[in-house]
């Protein structure tokens, strides 16, 4: 016998003594093989060996093998009777005796998509099958035979992996085309590894395992099964997919209509790392609610490319208004309702009905919702401003001062404050409004407040702009106020949670649309873009800039909306459980914002030209990733309406012993039983008022010479005269007073 084959067989001895070759009952489950191990830099000896006892099924391939170590030559011939009368399965010899790992089962460790080495085709591979020179020259016929094997064993292996190519481009097929939202196979399985994990209250490196559109594990050493996709995330922050409070999409306003509808809206916004929109269903004043909710979904269902939730907007009030809203809170998911302290005659709502439509959503455990300018004011000092000839995008923000919005925030506090109804702030913009807010939180008042991207990105000395497109594009209300200095107040009230979410008012308008108001401000359509670029204006004002950390960023655009409306944990973590809503952040990354660039359908870009660090390079909805490396792969229709349920414990789970706390309390005392005094016979009236019966001007009689008392005051707070009523009495004219006139020529 050779040398080689001499240390092949004592190699094979020495490893059949150490591991048994038949354990009764082991072939009844399926066995367990260990990881398959290599080394980085280098081959592993023995690595690919397969460690766990045979079946008797592969006994007999085993055998062939050993003989063949000894006789190459009765090996041989022994292989080709076995092929021949398909004793032995050929894939059993071409493999070497390694079975194949279930990819499909969770028995296996295998968590990434790789492809296992193949003993085939790979004899030579081991140290012990290598035929030393002096075998060759021995002449016995190992090299023939040797020859013979492997060739065999080649063909067989380039024929397996033909096939199994053509099996894998078959599925592919057939899974893009159950599945075209991604261009490659479309899986239900999805593994993150190597990021940082941040939520709200926490960072911690793990991998995140998806499945079916749910975290099942975030860990690390998790145990996946086969088939997984693996993104790898190294260096990479993986955080909640944002969520958008404030949305216009499609709306019809001031005669037109929003050019981003929902298809383009939401594209745009899983663009930038927004996973899901809260839009505004609102109906004109007299319309049903119901209808113009039904409206809504009709034209969100068909388009959406993420999730999306309504609130709904209170522009008149009625009994009929309170009992849809009743039925919208029960049977259609809404917990929040819109009401409007602007827009004067269309939309606002009096003192009165706001407190009344308070009450209602008290009664329903929804939020209340304001958009807080002093509408009466704004439509005074915009006729004004006509009046005086101003009629370009200045007047807009000349008619609507800070103060104007601060009024309106400190008086929505109150009233819902007396109301004890919870009340959220849309749309902040200015410092005056931001303060009064936080005046009113720690006093007690169970109040939020949002801000907008375009309040943090950018100011309203556009406004003055000598170009009427530019300085019209960023028309919104309440309007960017020419402050430079209010966007870093804003980010800074975020940080320290007088603000707490953020959110676009994205309602968008072409340059044509808004030229509707080119000769009278009044008409310019209100809405800005940024449902795109709010999460990366965020973070570059916000996170790079220092003001606040990656979980604050977290919080505020997304964790906090989904506890104030109720989604929490659904949406807003990363955590087991959760929707696979997630974004893979880059934060070394920078990109320059443009119109020419952005996915959204409008024409122009409040933040033209501004470079940003922080880009979504991984979006992930619903478990299947729909941005990879800036490329959007969403369809539309593949979002659904997500329910927002009422009484929300974050909201109104406080409220009782609040209210318990605060009762108002009774003094008990001894009655009153001192004298009363008399009211002339005239009465009480209603509110402690006593009206006036008669003018009576003295209490003190005349002189005794039939005169006028003058100790007595002839005052009255009518402003009535003691001699109204008496006739008046002949004048003559004296031309010349005693003395003489006080002009002429005497003098």
């Amino acid at each position: 016998m050779s040398a080689g084959l001499r240390r092949a067989s004592r190699h094979q001895e020495e490893k059949d003594d150490d591991v048994p070759q038949w354990i009764p009952g082991l072939g009844q489950d399926k066995p367990k093989p260990r990881t398959l191990g290599t080394s980085f830099f280098g081959y592993v000896p023995d690595a690919f060996v397969e460690k766990t006892p045979y079946l008797p099924s592969e006994q007999s391939a085993d055998a062939l093998k050993k003989e063949a170590a000894v006789e190459p030559e009765k090996a041989a011939e022994q292989v080709a009777d076995a092929l021949e009368q398909e004793i032995v399965p050929r894939d059993s010899i071409e493999r070497n005796g390694q079975r194949d790992m279930d990819a499909s089962s969770d028995e296996g460790v295998v968590t990434e998509e790789v492809i296992v080495p193949r003993r085939a085709g790979q004899a030579s591979a081991e140290p012990w099958d290598v035929l030393s020179p002096v075998d060759i020259e021995d002449g016995s016929g190992v090299r023939e035979v040797a020859s013979s094997l492997v060739r065999e064993a080649l063909t067989s292996a380039s024929s397996l992996l033909k096939e199994g190519e053509e099996v894998e481009e078959e599925e592919e097929k057939d899974e893009r085309a159950k599945d075209p939202t991604t261009g490659r196979s479309a899986q239900n399985r999805l593994l993150i590894k190597g990021g940082r994990v941040v939520n709200d209250d926490m960072m911690q490196d793990a991998d995140v395992y998806i499945e079916d559109g749910i975290i099942k594990q975030v860990g690390t050493n998790l145990h996946t099964p086969g088939g997984t996709r693996v993104i790898e995330a190294k260096g990479h922050l993986v955080m909640p997919g944002g969520i958008d409070t404030h949305t216009h999409m499609q709306m019809p306003f001031m005669g037109t209509q929003a050019i981003d509808d929902f298809y383009t809206g939401t594209r745009a916004a899983l663009a930038g790392g927004t996973t899901m929109i809260m839009d505004f269903a609102l109906p004109q004043r007299g319309e049903s609610l119901i209808e113009a909710f039904h409206r809504w979904r009709t034209w969100a269902d068909a388009k959406v490319c993420c999730d999306y939730a309504l609130h709904v907007g209170v522009t008149w009030w009625s009994d009929k208004v309170a009992q849809e809203m009743e039925e919208l809170t029960n049977e259609q998911g809404v917990n929040s309702f819109k009401m409007f302290m602007a827009y004067k005659d269309t939309w606002q709502l009096s003192d009165e009905e706001l407190l009344e439509s308070f009450k209602r959503c008290k009664e329903l455990g929804a939020l209340a919702q304001v958009h807080a300018e002093n509408g009466d004011i704004i439509k005074e000092n915009s006729k004004k401003l006509l009046e005086l000839g101003i009629t370009g995008p200045e007047g807009h923000e000349m008619s609507r001062p800070e103060e104007v919005e601060a009024e309106a925030t400190n008086r929505a506090c109150v009233l819902a404050n007396q109301i004890g109804c919870p009340l959220y702030i849309c749309t902040i913009t200015s410092k005056l409004a931001a303060s009064a807010l936080g005046q009113n939180l720690r006093r007690g008042t169970l109040v939020w407040g949002e801000t907008i991207a375009a309040a943090l990105g950018t100011d309203g000395s556009h406004y003055y702009n000598p170009c009427w497109q530019h300085a019209a594009g960023h028309i919104m209300s309440p309007p960017l106020r020419n402050d430079p200095q209010t966007p870093g107040f804003l980010m800074e009230l975020l940080d320290v949670g007088d603000l707490q979410t953020t959110g676009t008012d994205n309602c968008t308008f072409s340059a044509a649309q808004k030229a509707l108001g080119k000769d009278d401000f009044t008409k310019i359509p209100n809405g800005v873009n940024g449902v795109e670029d709010r999460m990366s204006v965020v973070w570059e004002k916000g996170v790079v800039s220092g003001k606040m950390d990656p979980c604050r960023f977290v919080a505020v655009t997304s964790t906090n909306a989904a506890k104030i409306f109720n989604i929490y944990p659904k949406k807003g973590r990363v955590a087991v459980g959760s929707d696979a809503d997630i974004v893979v952040w880059n934060p070394h990354a920078t990109r320059v914002i443009s119109a020419k660039t952005h996915h959204q359908a409008v024409d122009f870009n409040i933040f033209e030209g501004m470079e940003v660090h922080g880009i979504a390079e991984y979006v992930v909805c619903h478990g299947r990733v729909v941005v990879e490396e800036g490329e959007v792969r969403a369809i539309s229709g593949m979002g659904k309406y997500v329910p927002t349920p009422v009484f929300n414990p974050h909201v109104y789970g406080r409220l009782e012993e609040r209210e318990r706390a605060n009762a108002p309390c009774k003094v008990e005392r001894a009655p009153y039983e001192g004298p009363v005094a008399q009211l002339n016979g005239q009465g009480m009236q209603e509110g402690g008022i006593i009206p006036v019966q008669q003018e009576t001007f003295y209490t003190r009689g005349p002189t005794r010479s039939g005169g006028v008392n003058l100790h007595d005051s002839s005052f009255h707070v009518s402003g009535a005269q003691v001699n109204d009523k008496s006739p008046k009495r002949p004048s003559v004219k004296v031309n010349n007073p005693p003395g003489g006139r006080s002009s002429g020529s005497f003098w």
